[in-house]
């Protein structure tokens, strides 16, 4: 700990600090539970006699030519205290002047964008709320003591790359990042080329995804698309599993590098304003989910792009099949199996175009999908993904799907796939809840 760059540090001297957040840092989202969670842990140990209280590890940039020491991980708490300390300011007037010193990372405007505003006022709230609630004797204590009793461990690189390594390293083997935050800062690393411009429009656009379902599209789409068609488990998507993303580097020299390199250049023709549009009929073919996505910012408009394709595929079927109340269940077994109906659809138009996405093809799709609800009691996750893979299925087993229209060379191929009659899989056998009316599968009832 004698290493001026590996330090446990006091709130005082971390705040004191000339410190700023990059602009590629995802928005300050800190909860009000979060952020209330925080002051209830500092002040139960401030009551315990002033023992220290360790709250995190941050790790920073020092960035010479901004004169900033530029925070790669801990943003999220490091904004909380400021909000506290704005708080402090704020009712301990005697002190307000002292407490100037450590508000730099909050007044600084610019460090906030739109998307952070929200979260900072309701906790300010919050945090105002839970100072009133103590005496101001006892306030002036604990704001003390958090200054000099509260620690965090200050890990400082002098490079950012070294910085986003370690920031990797310590994330990758907790619980504090989803992948796709992972993925995030491992392809910003690759950006070295970009301009700040393209950066900031990228993840600015990338941050406005609601983080939740982002999370959810890659473990229930993007992995399992990329998958299935090569016969492997497209289940248990985790951070373990973010190579499958990674794909090319831009620094790879061997010649399948080179290739996808060059193809994604010659059909990129960067447009931001039209590069994510499906509907207008004039579809770009930007990427395809059976080659690998080159590094770096082609992997933020990989994402976009099929984000955008997934809704244009769910409103699509839900369109044409709106009388089957079913296909919007997104509940256990149904879930499972309306993921299967999106998850094929997006896989053979991203294989060919919206326009090869006949009405006659979108049904052969829907009972390829829904001929496994129909025949099985209960459906779970597995039985999805032995389904796709055309494996120990109760129906159409032996038909990976996929992989049949990974090898199509044309739409008119489908007509030769052939689908077991369900009928002929349900005799003897009871499907209690039957979701679907008979008639969709022509069986007599």
């Amino acid at each position: 700990m004698e290493d001026k760059n590996l330090q446990i540090v006091s709130v005082s001297t971390i705040l004191k600090d000339s410190l700023g957040i990059p602009f590629y840092q995802r928005p300050y989202r800190w909860t009000t539970e979060s952020s209330v969670l925080l002051f209830n842990d500092m002040y139960e140990s401030f009551k315990r006699i002033g023992e220290e209280y360790r709250i995190g590890t941050v790790v920073i940039h020092n960035d010479k030519e901004k004169k900033k020491m530029m925070i790669v991980d801990g943003q999220q708490r490091l904004t909380t205290l400021s909000i506290l300390f704005y708080c402090f300011s704020e009712i301990l007037e005697s002190d307000a002047k002292q407490i100037e010193q450590y508000l730099g990372l909050f007044k600084e405007k610019e460090t906030y964008n739109a998307l952070s505003v929200e979260a900072v006022r309701n906790n300010y709230r919050i945090l105002k709320d839970k100072c009133n609630e103590l005496e101001k004797n006892e306030l002036c204590e604990f704001y003390k003591y958090i200054l000099f009793n509260c620690t965090f461990v200050k890990i400082i690189t002098d490079s950012e790359q070294q910085a986003f390594q370690f920031f990797d390293c310590q994330n990758s083997r907790g619980k504090e990042l989803e992948p796709h935050d992972l993925l995030k800062s491992y392809h910003l690393r690759e950006m070295n080329n970009d301009s700040v411009e393209v950066k900031l429009k990228l993840i600015e656009a990338w941050e406005k995804e609601n983080q939740g379902e982002l999370a959810k599209f890659f473990e229930n789409h993007l992995y399992p698309l990329t998958k299935w068609f090569k016969g492997k488990s497209g289940i248990n998507y985790s951070v373990k599993e973010i190579k499958n993303f990674k794909g090319v580097k831009q620094d790879n020299k061997f010649n399948y590098a080179v290739y996808h390199k060059a193809a994604s250049l010659y059909i990129e023709r960067f447009n931001s304003e039209k590069m994510f549009e499906l509907t207008s009929g004039k579809e770009i073919a930007q990427f395809q989910l059976t080659q690998p996505v080159v590094a770096g910012r082609r992997f933020f408009s990989y994402t976009l792009y099929y984000l955008e394709l997934y809704d244009w595929v769910v409103a699509k079927i839900e369109g044409k099949f709106k009388d089957r109340i079913i296909i919007k269940d997104t509940n256990s077994g149904n879930g499972y199996v309306r993921n299967l109906l999106i998850n094929i659809v997006m896989f053979y138009v991203d294989k060919f175009d919206t326009n090869a996405l006949t009405d006659s093809v979108l049904n052969k799709f829907f009972n390829w999908a829904y001929s496994l609800r129909y025949v099985m009691y209960s459906v779970y996750i597995e039985t999805a993904n032995n389904y796709a893979l055309g494996r120990k299925s109760r129906i159409n087993d032996g038909l990976n799907l996929f992989a049949k229209i990974s090898e199509m060379t044309s739409p008119s191929e489908m007509d030769s796939i052939l689908l077991e009659n369900v009928k002929d899989k349900t005799k003897g056998y009871t499907n209690k809840n039957k979701p679907l009316e008979d008639s969709w599968f022509g069986v007599n009832k």
